[in-house]
This record gives structure tokens, C-alpha cells and sequence, in this order.
């Protein structure tokens, strides 16, 4: 954040306390509510992926959270208890807007280190490390960069000073691959020395790749909070069964955790959660010719609640 006063406390770090806790957070614009009753924790060393469509709510929650916005209602509590506009807090928040921008005449090793004056404490090292595996060449204008390569200024700036609390906001678009997974690198690593991580992305592999908890958000609402894999394991898994004869129906559908059957000639497409071995006990005397399992993943579960209906799951 590079709005913080010339000056601020070098801080001494208490590991107590959630990085960033939401209470009932509420923001209307007019009539309009964009947040309702917003309950979101991110716990000390732990990434949580803040997943919705455009206009969800996320970039809001994020503002509201560091104090760029005040919500109608609720409260904000950072890093054990901090409010946002403390500035002893504000110093230890990195923070990557996903609409980035900075000083275009300014090289990026300009920009950083007018950035480190405002926000000890500051390793020159750490920036340089950062550049070099996020590949930007730090004595380019910032003007002549490439979107991708300004989002990496973007990205040092918000890490460079190993804050406790990481708030970013579409932080791989314009990356390449290489970058991203190199990026994904980093924020474990910062989850691994207790930092406490918000992700807003809608690349859900990368999500699916390194958050610990998801929380979704539908028209301002979170429809779900939970650990990644508790999530996909109540989406449940997609069995397809080709039998040697005509499917069994009625045996596939009274077995254990199946919640759906679609038939196609021989074949049988099952969706089941928990257990698979009710179903192929079920099954197997039918003549079973060919089995496929297929996992969900982190996608699918985002979409069950985005129905095509528009009713939330």
C-alpha cells in the first residue's frame, strides 16, 4: 500500500490473533446491497482462495478491509485486533489492488525503494530475490512494461517487506505459466513463515493449488466457508459404469450416496459422495465391462453454486 505515512513504526510482530477477521460486514451503495453480513476469517498462516464472479463482492471485502472503504455496518479486526487506519498495523499488510498501477517514468527499482521509505521494515535484499524469481528486470520504466510485467511490480511491492497479512486481488493475470507457478511458490512460503494470505483469483487451478480454506461469495452473500478438501469431497465423484447388458437402474440408484444416475445405452454416469463400495457391490453382478472415475475439481465446485437457474445450492 503506498499510502503510508514517511516514518512508520518498525512493528514487533505478536503471532496471536487471526491475520484478518470480518464481523457481520455490511456496504450498501444506495439501495444497492454489495455485502451482506460478511463473517470471513483468515487465520495466521493459512491462504484462503475468496472466490465469486465480477461483481460479487470480493474487491469491496478487500477494500473495506484495509480501510480504502468503510462499510455501512460490521467490523474489521487486522492482525490480532489492529484496526486499518492504524498506520502500525497498515505497515505490516501487503496489498496488490487488481487494478495495479504505478508511476510510469519511475524504473521499478525507483518505485520499490521510494515504497521502502514509507514502510519499514525493508530488506533491499528481499526485493531483489523477489525480481529475480518473478523474472522483471527492475530498471525498465515502469511505463515500457508489459501488463504482466507491471502485475510483477505489482506483486514485489505487495510482498517486499514479508508483511503478516497478504491481500491480493487477481494476482497472476498477465503471468506466464512459469511465473504463476513460481508466484504460487512464494505464497506458500509466506503462509509457511505465518503469514496470513486473502487470494481473489479466478484461475481455480491456482486456487485448488495452494488455499488452505475457500470462501464463496454470491451477490454479497458467502454461500460457503470450508476447508478445501472437505470441499471437494462433499461435491462428490463422477463414476461411469459400462455394463455387458442393460444398466441397473434401480440397484445403482438405492446405493449408498448416489445422488444422481444419467443412462446412455449401456452406460451408467453416477454421482456419488462418500464411499464407492455400496454402489459396486451393487453393480458388479450386472456384468460391469468398463469403469471411469472421474474427480471433481475446484471449478466444479464453484459452479454448483452458480447453477444455470440462478438459485443458489
Amino acid at each position: 500500500m503506498g499510502e503510508h505515512d514517511r516514518g512508520a513504526p518498525r512493528v514487533t510482530r505478536a503471532p496471536c490473533g487471526p491475520a484478518l477477521e470480518t464481523r457481520s460486514l455490511t456496504r450498501r451503495f444506495g439501495r444497492r446491497v454489495v455485502l451482506d453480513g460478511i463473517d470471513l476469517t483468515v487465520a495466521r498462516g493459512s491462504v484462503v482462495g475468496y472466490l465469486g464472479p465480477n461483481g460479487a463482492g470480493k474487491t469491496t471485502t478487500m477494500r473495506i478491509a484495509l480501510g480504502l472503504l468503510r462499510p455501512s455496518s460490521g467490523e474489521v479486526r487486522l492482525l490480532g485486533g489492529g484496526r486499518p487506519s492504524q498506520g502500525a498495523t497498515r505497515a505490516r499488510v501487503g496489498y496488490l489492488p487488481g487494478d495495479f498501477v504505478a508511476y510510469p517514468s519511475m524504473t521499478a527499482t525507483d518505485y520499490l525503494s521510494y515504497l521502502a521509505r514509507l514502510r519499514p521494515p525493508f530488506d533491499a535484499r528481499t526485493t531483489t530475490t523477489l525480481c529475480e524469481r518473478l523474472r522483471l528486470d527492475p530498471d525498465r520504466r515502469i511505463g515500457t512494461l508489459s501488463h504482466g510485467n507491471r502485475q510483477k511490480v505489482g506483486i514485489v511491492q505487495a510482498m517486499m517487506h514479508a508483511p503478516d497479512l497478504l491481500v491480493l486481488d487477481e494476482p497472476t493475470a498477465g503471468l506466464d505459466p512459469l511465473v504463476q507457478h513460481e508466484f504460487l511458490a512464494l505464497l506458500r512460503e509466506a503462509r509457511d513463515r505465518g503469514a496470513g494470505v486473502l487470494l481473489s483469483s479466478h484461475v481455480m487451478s491456482e486456487v485448488e493449488a495452494v488455499a488452505d480454506t475457500v470462501a464463496i461469495i454470491r451477490d454479497g452473500r458467502l454461500v460457503a466457508v470450508d476447508d478445501v478438501a472437505r470441499l471437494l469431497a462433499t461435491a462428490g465423484r463422477r463414476l461411469e459404469l459400462t455394463f455387458t447388458d442393460a444398466v441397473p437402474l434401480d440397484a445403482l440408484r438405492t446405493a449408498q450416496g448416489v445422488r444422481h444416475v444419467d443412462v446412455t445405452g449401456r452406460t451408467a454416469s453416477v454421482e456419488v459422495t462418500g464411499s464407492t463400495a455400496d454402489l459396486l457391490r451393487r453393480a458388479a453382478p450386472h456384468g460391469i465391462e468398463r469403469l471411469r472415475t472421474h474427480e471433481p475439481d475446484l471449478a466444479e465446485v464453484f459452479a454448483s453454486f452458480y447453477p444455470p437457474t440462478g438459485e443458489c445450492r
